[in-house]
């Protein structure tokens, strides 16, 4: 399998990151990429209230252009995430959708982690607008078991070896993590839930400005098993470039690395108790 991470600097102007994000699953389809994943909010990424106003529900505009790209271009295409309005909820979901190469939906993941936090003085406080999701959900592209995330979903490693013991051969990761938390967490992060799970990662990220005072890290990638970087997309440190990225997934070489390191088939499940009324 060829995996393909897009990288975006999606803003308030939805039409315009449309336009950018066929422009470049296109090209990554035409490199040869049969799964493409695009990052978190690629349709739009803006302020609450615009937030609110461009959400949709499954069946609007921005997921049938999935549909329709991921028939046309006959690949697996996990949107991102958009905003997703749902019938009689006062708050959004932060929904992740699979598109197989029939354009047929796959998949739905809800994001279950939210982003309320402050960053170097900047709060984000997701649970004002949006719900958490409820499932892990684990798909499948071309025959390989695809696990899917969303963003701060990274920091939970809980998730990423449920999807791993369930059968995750790899695993999506659309996200728009913040300048300073991905300088000093976003590579880390994505190539310890690499080794740990021994899955690829295919991490599409946003990158640049979208509001005053807020920017991303960029830095897409695709991540192996043993940890090692097949392929990155440049970061804001190095300037703001929309662009995708592809590396071909060795799925025989995955099989090598979980037989000689057999730390998945090592676990002791019946020693492990979760803790309760644990401090944080």
């Amino acid at each position: 399998m060829r995996a393909a991470a897009v990288q975006l600097n999606s803003t308030d102007d939805k039409g315009r990151n449309l336009a950018t994000a066929d422009r470049l699953t296109r090209a990554a389809a035409a490199d040869g990429a049969d799964l493409v994943v695009l990052p978190e909010k690629f349709n739009l990424l803006a302020s609450e209230d615009r937030m609110r106003a461009g959400a949709e529900p499954l069946d609007g505009p921005t997921l049938a252009w999935a549909s329709d790209a991921a028939r046309e271009l006959s690949i697996d295409l996990v949107a991102g995430s958009i905003a997703e309005r749902r019938p009689g909820r006062e708050r959004l979901s932060n929904t992740s959708v699979h598109f197989g190469p029939d354009g047929e939906t796959q998949a739905v993941y809800r994001k279950i982690h939210m982003f309320d936090v402050v960053v170097e003085g900047v709060e984000y406080r997701e649970s004002a607008t949006e719900e958490p999701g409820e499932e892990v959900v684990l798909s499948e592209a071309g025959g390989v078991p695809l696990g899917l995330s969303v963003c701060y979903d990274l920091r939970f490693p809980e998730l990423y070896r449920i999807l791993a013991v369930r059968g995750a051969r790899a695993i999506a990761v659309p996200a728009a993590f913040t300048r300073s938390t991905g300088i000093a967490h976003w590579d880390l992060l994505l190539r310890a839930r690499a080794v740990e799970n021994q899955a690829f990662v295919v991490a599409a990220g946003q990158v640049g400005r979208w509001l005053p005072g807020k920017e991303s890290f960029g830095g897409s990638m695709i991540v192996d098993p043993w940890g090692e970087v097949l392929a990155r997309a440049p970061d804001v440190r190095v300037g703001v470039e929309e662009s995708f990225v592809c590396a071909d997934l060795d799925l025989a070489g995955q099989d090598e690395v979980r037989e000689r390191m057999p730390s998945l088939a090592g676990r002791v499940e019946e020693v492990y108790r979760w803790p309760t009324g644990a401090q944080v």
